[in-house]
């Protein structure tokens, strides 16, 4: 079962996330979501449990739990929806034809 965990102080690293999960049973993966830009954390993450037993212990035991002044919020993890923006994927512009002087042939400035 894979489970959200937001709320983190940004000081939390994948390892410290297993420790602290692993002490509710085995913990299968965990990743802390980072910037791609700067590296730093965002401040949430996910853990794999493969055990359901154990991934709700871990859920009814960690959320709301303090860690450095934050309240953990933790969860089951909801799929991602797909990507759809709301113009239909395509970015939002019409067909061709645009430009200076267009229009029937020849089109442009005439002498």
């Amino acid at each position: 079962m894979e489970l959200y965990v937001g709320n983190l102080p940004w000081s939390v690293t994948d390892e410290t996330l297993t420790s602290i999960f692993a002490a509710h049973g085995q913990v299968d993966r965990a990743k802390v979501v980072t910037d791609r830009e700067t590296g730093r954390s965002r401040g949430f993450a996910f853990v794999t449990i493969n055990d359901e037993n154990v991934a709700n212990a871990a859920i009814a035991a960690l959320n709301g739990k303090d860690m450095e002044g934050r309240a953990l919020t933790v969860r089951k993890a909801e799929p991602r929806p797909p990507r759809e923006g709301g113009m239909g994927g395509g970015g939002g512009r019409g067909g061709g034809g645009g430009g200076y002087g267009g229009g029937g042939g020849g089109g442009g400035y005439r002498r």
